[in-house]
């Protein structure tokens, strides 16, 4: 099963289509933050795009996507970048976003925190309103390049979004609930 989160009106073919509003074409409706109605190991893809900064719990949803998903699901999630405008211009974005925010959820880095889950990193990148797009390429040369813009540059010049893809990784005990 492939879930698209938080679709809003963008309704994607091939996907169970979710959200929480009654005013727009969705296949399922509930709220994040309470216990998704999926069963655990279900999944197999996650599509959540510009949705999960509006959200109070960011770590307890992501803990419902590791139970819900099964080994080596994908999770890609666009959210503002914390520099950007568009990261506050909602009185209902309650997190914001840096390439190192979900780095805690990736098991061979070293602030990794337990209890989350298994994630590795497949994907970073970041994008940028039309004005700034001859620096998109440069910056996602590389993570180290992504770094440096992050220290030094992102107030000068603000990336718009943050995309990343997640690689969940179970052990067999997980796998076989």
């Amino acid at each position: 099963m492939k879930l698209h989160l938080g679709c809003g009106l963008d309704y994607k073919e091939g996907y169970v289509n979710c959200d929480i509003s009654k005013d727009i074409k969705a296949d399922k409706r509930f709220d994040l933050e309470k216990r998704l109605p999926f069963k655990d190991n279900s999944v197999s893809e996650i599509i959540i795009n510009h949705t999960l900064e509006h959200t109070q719990k960011p770590i307890e949803i992501l803990k419902e996507f590791y139970r819900i998903c099964k080994d080596k699901a994908i999770i890609k999630i666009r959210v503002p970048y914390f520099s950007s405008e568009s990261a506050f211009s909602m009185i209902d974005h309650y997190s914001f976003y840096s390439l190192t925010t979900f780095d805690c959820l990736d098991s061979s880095h070293i602030g990794h925190w337990q209890g989350v889950g298994n994630f590795k990193t497949v994907y970073k990148y970041l994008s940028w309103r039309r004005i700034f797009k001859p620096l998109e390429w440069f910056f996602n040369l590389n993570q180290k390049i992504l770094r440096i813009y992050q220290e030094l540059f992102c107030w000068w010049f603000p990336a718009k979004e943050l995309r990343i893809e997640l690689e969940v990784n179970k052990n067999k005990e997980e796998q076989d609930k």
